[in-house]
C-alpha cells in the first residue's frame, strides 16, 4: 500500500513520468475572486480547498469527480504553489 504523501508526489501512469507544467498558468489572484485568495484558473475553487480536501483523505480522483472542472494538473499545480510560497518565506 503506498503512502498518503507519495500520492501527491509521483503522477502514476505505466511510464512514471513526471507531469511538467507551470503552476502559475494554472493559478490566478484577483482581489475581486474569493477575496483575492489563490485560485485555480477560471474557478473560484481556492487553492485551500483543494489542500483542505487532500488533508481530508480525499483522492485526486475523488476531488475531480466531485468537480469536474479541475484536472490533475490544477490539483498538482495547487501542491506546488503552496510549496513554493513555503520555500519563499523559509528563505526570506
Amino acid at each position: 500500500m503506498k503512502t498518503f504523501l507519495f500520492k501527491f508526489v509521483v503522477q502514476e501512469n505505466k511510464n512514471m513520468e513526471k507531469t511538467k507544467f507551470n503552476y502559475k498558468e494554472l493559478i490566478s489572484i484577483n482581489p475581486n475572486i474569493r477575496f483575492g485568495r489563490p485560485c485555480v484558473v477560471g474557478t473560484r475553487i481556492s487553492v485551500y480547498d483543494v489542500l483542505g480536501w487532500l488533508a481530508l483523505g480525499m483522492s485526486h480522483e475523488e476531488i475531480m469527480e466531485d468537480f469536474p472542472q479541475l484536472k490533475n494538473e490544477h490539483i498538482l499545480a495547487c501542491l506546488q504553489y503552496v510549496a513554493t510560497k513555503e520555500r519563499q518565506l523559509k528563505y526570506a
